[in-house]
Order: C-alpha cells, then sequence, then structure tokens
C-alpha cells in the first residue's frame, strides 16, 4: 500500500509541470508573443488535465474500497487540492496577461475591448460584422426553451442579457457560439499612426449584438463568456460483434455529450443570468463551477498574430542538414553503412518522409511496415504510404484508434488508406498500440533484407518542428530482426516472441527495467560505480518508484530529466537521498525518452516510446531498443548532460513542488536546447568541411 508521504500525487505533479510552462509566459526574457503562447499552452493543457485526470478523479470518489491501494491520496482530497492549486494559478496567468498586454502598449500594439473603439475603428468593426462574422451567428434564445441546449466541450459562449433600459425586469436570456473554428478569434485592426491595434472575436460580436438581435425590442445588451469542460474518457463497451472502428466513431460523437466536469464564467456576470444557466444546466459544486477572467479558451493565443516584428517572436533554429544524406542519393543505402539519428527539431523530419518516398519507388522494396499513433491533417507520411501501395508495394499500418483526442483524423486516414489499398490493422483489443517503429524490406543479392526506424516520438511531420525526439534509422540485424517480430505480433497476436535485445510492452518491458536496476544495485554493493540516467516524460508507476528507491538507499546514483509528472519525491533521507530530478520547458517540447545504465563503466543505452507509467508498462504495446552505434550513444550522453546542466530553463523538482530554478551564481548561463543546436550546426560545419576536402 502507498504511502502517502512517499509519492506525490499525480495530479499535482501535473500541475506543477502546468505552473512551469506558466513560468515561461512569466518570464521576461522570452519574447511578448511567445510569452502568449505559453498562456495558449497552458490554458490548453488545463483543459485536457480537466477532461481527464479530474474527470478520473470525480468516477474514483464514486468508489471507496477497492482502490487504496492504486492511489496515493483518496479521490476527494485530491480534487479538494486541485481546486485550491488552480485557483492560485489562475491568479497568476491573469496577472501574467495583464502585464503582456502592459508591454505590448509600450511596443505601441494594443490589444483593445468594444468600449475602447474610435469612431473610425468602430465603422470598420460594424462593416467586417456585416461581411464577414454575422452569417456565422446563430444566437439561441435560452430563456424561451423548456431544455437548455447541450454545450461542446473546446467551444465559447457568449451568455447574453437583453433588456431596455427603462423596464431591466423585463428581460431574455440568449447564447451565441462564438464560431472560432470558422475565424480568427484575432481581429486586426488598421494601423494608426505606427500602432497596432486587435481586438478579439468575442469583442466584435459584443459590440455588434444591437444588429444580432436587431428585429427584438431592446436597447441594452449584456454578454459574458462561458465555457463547458466534459469528461473526455471514451467509453468502449465488450460488444465483439461490433468493429471497433465503429465503436470508436460513436465514442467521438458522445464525447461531447460527456458529464460536465468545470464550468468556467466571466466573474462579471450577471447574478441572474449565472443562476438560470446553473440551475437550467442542472450543475452544483461537484461539476467545478470557477469564476474566471472576460475571455476563455486562451488556448486560441498559441496562435497569436506575430505583428510583423522580430522582437515578438523566437529567433527562428532552422533545422541542420545531415550531410550524410545531403551528400547520398539513397537513405537507405547510407543506413546500411551506419546507424544514423535524427533529433527532431533539430533536423529535420523530412529525411524520414524522403525515406518513405524512396522505398515507394525502390524496385527492390518489397514491403514497408508502420505503426501510426497520431498523424498530421496533411500527412506527408501518408501519402507516401498510399503512393507504395499504389506502386505494388506491400504496405501494412498498424494504427492506433484510441489516440486521444486524435481519434477522428486516425479513422480518417484509416479509410483513405484502405481505399489506396493499404492493409489497415486497428491494434490490438484492450491494447492500446504506443511504439513508434518502420520496417523497409528489400530483395538484396536474392536476400531480404530489412531497415528498421526505432523513435520515441510519432511519425508526425507537425509534432517534429515542436517536439524533441529521436529517431534511430538501423540496419542491424538484432535490432531489426525483432522489429519484425514485433510487426508479426501486431498482425498476428497469437504469436509471441522472446526478445534479446528490445523491451516489449507489456511482455517484458517491466522485467527488463528491473532487471537492469536490479544490476545497479548488486554493483554499489560492491562498491563498484553504479548510476542510471534517464529522460522521460513522466513517472508515475509506484513499483518503478520503489525500485528507484531501493537502488538509491543502495547507493546507486541516480538523475533523472523529468518532463511532467513526477510521483516520486526526490533528496529524502532514507528514502531517495541519491535522487536527483530536473525539468527542462523551454521553447520545444522535451519528448524524447532514453535510458543510461552504469553497467561498471561499459554504459548501456536504451531509446524508448514508453513513459515509467502503470499504462506504458503493462496495458500498451510499447518498445524500448538499445542503442549500439557510439556515436549515437555520445549523443544521448550529451543531450542528458546538457538539459541537466540547464541554469536558464531547468527547473529542480522536490518534494515541495517550488519549481525552483538551478542556482546560477558564479556560473555562466548555460541554455540547453540553444546549446545543443549550437553544438549541431558546429558538427555540421566541421563534417560539411571534412567532405568537401
Amino acid at each position: 500500500m502507498a504511502k502517502e508521504k512517499d509519492y506525490i500525487s499525480r495530479e499535482v505533479s501535473w500541475l506543477s509541470f502546468n505552473e512551469r510552462v506558466l513560468q515561461e509566459a512569466e518570464d521576461n526574457s522570452v519574447p511578448l508573443v511567445e510569452r502568449l503562447k505559453f498562456l495558449g499552452i497552458f490554458s490548453n493543457n488545463l483543459d485536457e488535465f480537466f477532461r481527464v485526470r479530474v474527470a478520473t478523479q470525480l468516477r474514483l470518489m464514486q468508489f471507496d474500497k477497492g482502490i487504496k491501494e492504486y492511489v496515493t491520496d483518496k479521490p476527494k482530497k485530491v480534487v479538494q487540492k486541485i481546486k485550491r492549486i488552480v485557483k492560485g494559478l489562475q491568479l497568476r496567468f491573469d496577472g501574467a496577461y495583464a502585464k503582456i498586454v502592459a508591454e505590448l502598449k509600450e511596443h505601441n500594439v494594443f490589444i483593445v475591448n468594444e468600449h475602447e473603439l474610435i469612431d473610425d475603428q468602430a465603422e470598420y468593426i460594424r462593416s467586417y460584422f456585416n461581411n464577414t462574422i454575422a452569417p456565422s451567428i446563430a444566437p439561441i434564445m435560452i430563456s424561451r426553451l423548456e431544455t437548455f441546449p447541450q454545450l461542446t466541450d473546446r467551444s465559447i459562449y457568449l451568455a447574453a442579457k437583453l433588456y431596455i433600459d427603462s423596464e431591466p425586469e423585463n428581460h431574455e436570456y440568449a447564447l451565441i457560439d462564438i464560431p472560432t473554428n470558422e475565424h480568427s478569434r484575432f481581429v486586426r485592426l488598421p494601423d494608426i499612426d505606427g500602432k497596432k491595434f486587435i481586438i478579439l472575436l468575442d469583442d466584435v460580436i459584443r459590440f455588434c449584438l444591437d444588429q444580432v438581435f436587431a428585429i427584438l425590442p431592446y436597447n441594452q445588451f449584456e454578454a459574458y463568456n462561458i465555457k463547458i469542460t466534459r469528461d473526455a474518457e471514451l467509453e468502449v463497451d465488450n460488444d465483439i460483434a461490433e468493429s471497433l472502428l465503429e465503436k470508436i466513431s460513436k465514442g467521438l460523437l458522445n464525447r461531447t455529450k460527456g458529464q460536465p466536469v468545470r464550468f468556467v464564467y466571466d466573474s462579471a456576470i450577471a447574478p441572474d443570468l449565472l443562476q438560470f444557466i446553473i440551475d437550467r444546466m442542472g450543475l452544483d459544486a461537484d461539476d467545478n463551477l470557477l469564476p474566471g477572467a472576460r475571455y476563455h479558451n486562451f488556448r486560441d493565443f498559441i496562435s497569436f498574430p506575430s505583428l510583423e516584428n522580430s522582437e515578438f517572436v523566437n529567433e527562428p533554429l532552422p533545422p541542420i542538414p545531415i550531410e550524410r544524406f545531403e551528400t547520398s542519393s539513397s537513405i537507405l543505402d547510407e543506413v546500411a553503412k551506419k546507424d544514423v539519428s535524427l533529433h527532431y527539431p533539430y533536423h529535420n523530419f523530412s529525411y524520414y518522409t524522403r525515406m518513405l518516398r524512396e522505398a515507394a519507388i525502390d524496385p527492390l522494396v518489397t514491403s514497408i511496415k508502420i505503426t501510426l499513433y497520431r498523424v498530421a491533417t496533411e500527412s506527408k507520411v501518408v501519402n507516401a504510404l498510399m503512393n507504395a501501395a499504389l506502386n505494388g508495394k506491400s504496405v501494412t499500418v498498424v494504427i492506433e484508434l484510441l489516440a486521444r483526442f486524435d481519434e477522428g483524423a486516425n479513422i480518417y486516414w484509416s479509410k483513405k488508406m484502405e481505399e489506396a489499398g493499404v492493409k489497415v490493422i486497428f491494434g490490438i483489443y484492450g491494447l492500446k498500440v504506443h511504439n513508434k517503429q518502420t520496417l523497409i524490406t528489400r530483395e538484396e543479392n536474392g536476400k531480404l533484407v530489412n531497415y528498421a526506424t526505432v523513435s520515441t516520438g510519432n511519425f508526425h511531420e507537425g509534432n517534429a518542428n515542436l517536439y524533441t525526439d529521436i529517431n534511430i534509422f538501423t540496419a542491424d540485424k538484432r535490432i531489426t530482426s525483432e522489429v519484425e517480430k514485433v510487426f508479426t505480433f501486431l498482425e498476428y497476436n497469437y504469436k509471441t516472441f522472446n526478445y534479446k535485445y528490445l523491451w516489449v510492452s507489456p511482455l517484458s518491458m517491466r522485467r527488463k527495467l528491473y532487471m537492469h536496476i536490479d544490476t545497479e544495485i548488486a554493483n554499489a554493493r560492491k562498491n563498484l560505480p553504479a548510476y542510471i540516467h534517464c529522460k522521460i516524460n513522466n513517472i508515475v508507476d509506484l513499483d518503478v518508484i520503489r525500485k528507484l528507491y531501493q537502488a538509491s538507499n543502495e547507493g546507486v546514483k541516480i538523475k533523472l530529466m523529468v518532463r511532467g509528472i513526477c510521483s516520486l519525491v526526490p533528496g529524502i533521507p532514507g528514502l531517495s537521498k541519491n535522487i536527483e530530478v530536473v525539468s527542462v520547458v523551454d521553447r520545444f517540447l522535451e519528448h524524447s525518452r532514453f535510458f543510461i545504465f552504469c553497467n561498471n563503466n561499459q554504459p548501456k543505452y536504451f531509446i524508448s516510446s514508453a513513459d515509467w507509467m502503470t499504462r506504458n508498462l503493462d496495458y500498451r504495446v510499447e518498445v524500448a531498443a538499445p542503442v549500439f552505434d557510439p556515436d549515437i550513444q555520445k549523443e544521448l550522453r550529451t543531450i542528458f548532460d546538457a538539459g541537466f546542466k540547464d541554469n536558464v530553463k531547468g527547473r529542480i523538482v522536490d518534494q515541495k513542488q517550488t519549481n525552483s530554478a538551478r542556482n546560477k551564481t558564479g556560473k555562466k548561463p548555460f541554455r540547453s536546447q540553444i546549446e545543443l543546436y549550437n553544438q549541431y550546426v558546429r558538427e555540421y560545419n566541421k563534417t560539411s568541411k571534412n567532405i568537401s576536402k
């Protein structure tokens, strides 16, 4: 049974991670528009947190017995902590936004509302509304309806009160869905004397409410933002007569009907209007009724315009070429010579799609197999796979329909691929397929030769511009032969294999992880060098944490780079005194996962698709692969050391969740992502010069 003091609640630790995102919005050294984007990321993260984690806690509150061994805090206590922490973060969020708006004014950029428009701007807004926005507005007169309309998750609404100034007691209520799916949230007004002006779509509609309700006998209009957040968990039943595709499609339709887990409203809303909505929606305190500021759905600020000012955004960091791929006509020929690693976004994802396009027309290629978890909206990866199928290659795609919030895109592309002749497999019933692998088979000199890629992240060109991930291209038979076994298992679930080199969940990953930790423990007992260095997104699994505590108490030195949730408590005497944890939040989202085990100073390196969470180790198909190439091993060591040295964007993860910065006293500032980028540039310049000689 877990002891509360030994672990940090998953939910509390996640909120601590989101605080680190908020710290970036509060950081004066971050360009202004980038700070707004971090506010958008914070808001989007919090929405998903309520949809998934808070929703789970509310469900768990319905049970008391039988869950103690799986949780560190009682669900009711966790929800109370969440409310308290979120309230504090929201106050900081509002303060950060107000400060950014004030700083933008100093640069002659003004975010104005409907009360601040001058005559020319008002005329412009009237014309813009009539010509562009009005056709998308469809108000619902909610005070006339017996049944309150179903509010959609992820949408924002204006709740309006209409009345005549001389008879305020005679009023009506209306609801307007702000059409952000059709129009930008940000409307650029004409510049005036070198000054730039932006008004939010919400305020454009507020300003034009008299036009929206022109046929009604009212002359006073009030409107306030509201939004609902719903339980996003898909419930797939066990009716084996219904295809999984049909179940997921139905689940997506039902998602908007999930139980409310949060209702956010403008704190200035008219009390009678608020009470009307709460009563008609049947909401109560357990639905997390949260007063907020004037605007909601700040995730739209991720797309805030740059305003043609380079000072407002990060300096571009264009992807660095891989010289071997640049000077060769064939990716596969280069991989046959030596393993190659791509570290996104420092390197260009296009090398991967180029490899698929090459395979699609290569007369020697017989088959392509790939696992897809998340797919870009306009996926070059999928287009290359369909092209390969049309060219007569045997193409097999294992696509995960249960990739949260991407199910719709995955269903769309799976149908497109089937139409093109691709064999589409919808994973394994009861297990999410989360591993990231590609297998290309060529017939060379009468023999079949395999080429594989093993990645820490999805084959998604959009994510590759923002997420740090490592994708290793290899023709090493030790890896490719076992990648082939994984694909056979995914196609024919009754065929299981023993893996000598790969760690495969749910078959062997937990056991092999423990085996490597035990090796470090044994070496520490013999006074031999013993350490574990891990870069990962989340550490939650209680049994893994207990194993790390054991290793710490035996003298194993453990350094963990954990981007997100860390339920482990570092630095506690008698429990985890030999464990240090840092987290880096910067312009790229740290997403790569890899582990380094000392092994008596003969280190073993692994990259992985899996975090150390119960779901990854026991309920998903995941793969960790050894890294044999010395140059790639050196690269992983450099990446890890850079992150642990970061005293600009690195934060200390501790028992109190303070997120304090690394000590800079007397030290030169070291920002790991920028330092790594510069190092890759230096390596490319050195390589290209040597080749030119």
